[in-house]
C-alpha cells in the first residue's frame, strides 16, 4: 500500500513513463499501470491524493475491504481431517462448500487455501502433517517402563495410526525383535486391519543396516512384513519429525495411562496390560483439543475403510539361516537332521524356522517342511526325498520278504523265512533276498521254486547254493525212482550172517 502514493506522485507530478516508474520503485509496470487506471477511474488529481493517507487512499482506489463477517467460513478443523483421506483435495472440498452454500458469498479457491494454511499453521506442530487413511502406522516404545514386583520393568509399546491418531499401547518384557513384532501384530489385531506402510525408528533389533537413503530389515521383519502384506519404512536416522504422530502418541500414553499407574503394584508383563486395556479406550474416546471429535471417531471415519484385511492365520516367529545340503541330502539345524530332495545335494539353502516346524526354502520357493525335532544327532527322512535306489531299499522289510517268497511258492518263501531267521539280524539276510528275486527275474519263478525244494532238501538256504542249482540245471534233472530199485547179488555182500 505504501507505494501506491509514491506511484501516483512520480505519474501525476513527474510525469514519468510507467516503466520508469516500476524501475524506480522495483515493482511490476503492471502494477503502475493498474493503480494508474484505477486513479484516473475514481476522478482523482494529485490535488486531491497529496493529503490522504495510505488506508484512505486504498480505499477511495479499490474500495472498502470486505469483513471476514461477510463471507460464509467452513469449519477448517473437519476439512483438516478430509484432507486425510486417500484421494481428497483442497480444490474439491472449495467445490462442495461453494455449492452448499450457493446462495451466500465465499472466498475465491486461493483465499480459502490461504486461510486454511493458517488454520493449519495454529494447530501443534505434530498435526501438521498430513497422512492419508490407512496409509502408516507408527511404532516405538516409550522411554518409561513399568515396575514389577520381582524387580524387573515392563516395557510400553505405543503404535499409532498416522490419519486418525488411533492409538494402541502394551506392555513387554522387553524390547528384542520378538517383542517388536509380537506387540506389532497385536496392534494389528487391535485395529483390525494393515496398514500400507509400518514406520519405525532404527532399532538394532529389527534394522540390519540403518541407513539414510536405503535402509534394509533382517529376513525376520521382512517375513512379517510378506505375512501381513506390508511394508517396513524406517523413519531417516536422528529425524523424529518423520515419525511426529508417534512421538506424540508415545507423551498422551506416558501422561495419560502410565502416569495413572505409577502407584500400582504389578506382578507381571500380563498384569500391566490388563490395567492398560480400560484406559487405552479412555484416551482414544477423549475429545481432540483444537479438532472436531476423538481419535476413535477419526479412526471410524477415516482409517478404519482404508485399513488392508488381516492375514487368515496369525504371524507365527520365525529366524531365518542359511544351509549347504549335504552329501546325505540332510540340512542340519541344532544338530538334527532334516531331509530335502536329493536333487539339491550341494546347494545353500535357507531354512525358515518357527517353533514348531521348519520351512527349507531355495531360492524363496519351499522345497521341504518337517516338524521340528529337539533330538540332536537325530534324523527327520521324508522318503520321496531319497533316491530310488536308497528308497527301495528303505521300502524292503522282513514281512514283504516273506510275502514276496510265499507268493513264489512254498519252498521259495520257506527257504526267505530261514534266510532271514538265521541271520543275527534281520537286515543282514536282506541282500540274499534280493539274490533270490533277481534269479526269480533271471530263470523264472518255477525254476526257482524247484531249485529252492532241493536246497531244503540239502539243508542250505544259501544264495549262492541256490544259484548253482539253477545254473546246473539240477532243478530240471528227473529224480531216481528208488522204489523199483533192488540191489544185485555179488560176492562182496557178506549178508546178515556175517554180523553174527
Amino acid at each position: 500500500m505504501r507505494n501506491i502514493k509514491d506511484v501516483l506522485r512520480l505519474k501525476y507530478v513527474g510525469d514519468l513513463s510507467y516503466e520508469r516508474i516500476a524501475i524506480a520503485l522495483g515493482v511490476s509496470k503492471g502494477a503502475v499501470t493498474k493503480y494508474a487506471g484505477l486513479a484516473t477511474a475514481a476522478g482523482l488529481s494529485w490535488e486531491q491524493i497529496e493529503p490522504m493517507d495510505e488506508a484512505q487512499l486504498h480505499s477511495r482506489l479499490i474500495g472498502s475491504v470486505a469483513t471476514q463477517g461477510s463471507f460464509v467460513l467452513p469449519n477448517y478443523g473437519i476439512i483438516h481431517q478430509e484432507l486425510r483421506r486417500k484421494g481428497m483435495t483442497l480444490m474439491l472440498l472449495w467445490e462442495e462448500h461453494v455449492e452448499q452454500h450457493g446462495q451466500e458469498q465465499t472466498h475465491r479457491y486461493a483465499q480459502f487455501c490461504v486461510h486454511y494454511r493458517e488454520y493449519a499453521k495454529s494447530l501443534k506442530r505434530t498435526m501438521r502433517q498430513i497422512h492419508r487413511g490407512g496409509e502408516k502406522l507408527f511404532i516405538d516404545f516409550a522411554g518409561t517402563t513399568v515396575g514389577l514386583r520381582e524387580g524387573d520393568r515392563a516395557h510400553i509399546f505405543v503404535a499409532a495410526l498416522g490419519a486418525s491418531s488411533y492409538t494402541f499401547a502394551c506392555a513387554t518384557a522387553r524390547e528384542t525383535m520378538a517383542d517388536w513384532l509380537g506387540a506389532t501384530a497385536k496392534a494389528l489385531t487391535f485395529f483390525g486391519g494393515v496398514t500400507q506402510l509400518i514406520v519405525p525408528d532404527n532399532p538394532k533389533a529389527m534394522i540390519a543396516h540403518a541407513n539414510r537413503y536405503e535402509p534394509r530389515a533382517n529376513e525376520t521383519v521382512q517375513d512379517f512384513a510378506r505375512h501381513y502384506g506390508t511394508s517396513i519404512l524406517p523413519a531417516r536416522p536422528r529425524r523424529p519429525q518423520d515419525k511426529a504422530v508417534v512421538e506424540s502418541s508415545v507423551q498422551v500414553v506416558l501422561r495419560w495411562i502410565v502416569m495413572r499407574l505409577r502407584n500400582q503394584q504389578f506382578d507381571s508383563v500380563d498384569d500391566v496390560n490388563e490395567a492398560i486395556a480400560p484406559l487405552l479406550e479412555r484416551l482414544n474416546n477423549k475429545p481432540f483439543q483444537k479438532l472436531p471429535g476423538s481419535r476413535a471417531s477419526a479412526f471410524a471415519a477415516i482409517d478404519a475403510p482404508a485399513l488392508q484385511a488381516l492375514p487368515a492365520q496369525p504371524w507365527e516367529f520365525a529366524v531365518f539361516k542359511t544351509v549347504k545340503v549335504h552329501i546325505d541330502y540332510h540340512v542340519e539345524f541344532e544338530g538334527h537332521r532334516y531331509s530335502v530332495p536329493q536333487a539339491l545335494v550341494g546347494q545353500v539353502l535357507e531354512l525358515r524356522v518357527t517353533q514348531t516346524a521348519l520351512e527349507v526354502l531355495h531360492r524363496g520357493q519351499r522345497v521341504a517342511a518337517h516338524k521340528r525335532n529337539a533330538h540332536k544327532g537325530g534324523f527327520t527322512t521324508v522318503s520321496a526325498h531319497l533316491p530310488a535306489a536308497h528308497r527301495a531299499h528303505l521300502e524292503w522289510s522282513p514281512d514283504r520278504l516273506i510275502h514276496w517268497g510265499q507268493c513264489i511258492g512254498v519252498a521259495t518263501g520257506q527257504t526267505v523265512t530261514r534266510l532271514l531267521q538265521e541271520r543275527k539280524h534281520p537286515e543282514h539276510g536282506y541282500r540274499a533276498c534280493l539274490g533270490l528275486l533277481s534269479l526269480g527275474k533271471q530263470y523264472g519263478h518255477p525254476r526257482l521254486e524247484a531249485a529252492c525244494q532241493i536246497a531244503l532238501e540239502l539243508g542250505t538256504t544259501k544264495y549262492s547254493h541256490v544259484r548253482d542249482i539253477l545254473a546246473s540245471k539240477r532243478d530240471q534233472m528227473q529224480p531216481a525212482n528208488t522204489s523199483d530199485w533192488t540191489s544185485p547179488q555179488h560176492e562182496h555182500v557178506r549178508g546178515p550172517s556175517y554180523y553174527q
